[in-house]
């Protein structure tokens, strides 16, 4: 498919028919995922990501976060193993001290980077440290501050790319593009194809090969903080078990607004919380018969 104005409508039949890797017996069979992410500012947002990658099914999740709140995330979330990342003087995450997770990173079959993070320079020098700590194998998901300076760090997407997976929204979108987003569908797979990367961005999902899906769920209140935390946690997560980068983003861009459609119903169209999301996603995948 090379026309972007051409696409393939996402529903529970056609994900039936694209059915997820079988999960693994242990939690290292079900894959080993790590998010780099949490500035003090914002540990939350790499919370948020680790959980979802584990209620999609992930097996072992690491959260590599800033030094002064790393007790405070292995307390919130028991179920991680935490790395301390030393802090800049003004209270930044330092992106040259990221080595501190080489081990997990090395081993890690998704990489996330980028949700909490809040300084563009450091973030710069953060993915031009990751290219030689991240494991071959690995695919590697960013989000956030992440995709802002990913155009000044070329030799990421040469490292990366075909194994790459982006989760802008329209600004960072734009800022991707370097220009404004004139159209949606067109833009999104000129990014993919310009990243060598799959993105999701709403509704639209873009392979490289010029591939677009469109999901046809979800609503306004996806929204609201933390939203896109846990949707690029839960494609991390997929891949984490062995989905296909593009398999991954297809099915979690669904999953995560069915369940915000869920929450439409039971909370309201507008007020539910990205926590609340985090409930939902087994539900919507035991639904689809994942």
């Amino acid at each position: 498919m090379s026309n972007p104005s051409e696409h393939e409508n996402v529903t529970p039949n056609s994900l039936r028919e694209w059915p997820l890797p079988e999960a693994g017996d242990s939690k290292y069979g079900r894959g080993q995922v790590i998010v780099v992410g949490g500035a003090p500012r914002s540990p939350g947002a790499a919370m948020l990501s680790g959980l979802a990658a584990l209620r999609v099914g992930a097996g072992r999740l690491t959260i590599a976060v800033a030094t002064s709140v790393a007790t405070a995330v292995a307390v919130g979330v028991p179920e991680c193993g935490v790395v301390p990342l030393r802090e800049t003087t003004d209270g930044h995450v330092d992106g040259t001290g990221v080595d501190a997770a080489e081990r997990d990173l090395s081993g890690a079959d998704a990489v996330l980077v980028g949700p909490g993070l809040d300084d563009p320079g450091e973030q710069e020098r953060m993915l031009s440290a990751l290219i030689p700590l991240i494991g071959s194998d690995s695919t590697v998901i960013l989000d956030a501050f992440a995709l802002g300076v990913l155009p000044k760090v070329p030799e990421f997407v040469k490292a990366f790319g075909g194994r790459l997976v982006l989760t802008p929204n329209k600004e960072e979108a734009a800022r991707l593009l370097e220009r404004d987003v004139e159209d949606l569908v067109e833009d999104i797979a000129e990014i993919s194809r310009r990243y060598r990367a799959v993105v999701t961005c709403y509704d639209v999902i873009a392979h490289p090969d010029g591939r677009i899906w469109r999901t046809g769920t979800g609503g306004g209140g996806l929204a609201t903080s933390g939203s896109g935390d846990v949707l690029a946690g839960a494609i991390t997560g997929l891949c984490a078990r062995g989905a296909s980068p593009e398999q991954a983003a297809v099915w979690a861009t669904h999953a995560h607004a069915a369940a915000g459609d869920r929450l439409a119903v039971h909370v309201g169209p507008l007020g539910f919380l990205a926590s609340e999301l985090l409930d939902e996603l087994p539900r919507v995948l035991v639904e689809i018969g994942a």
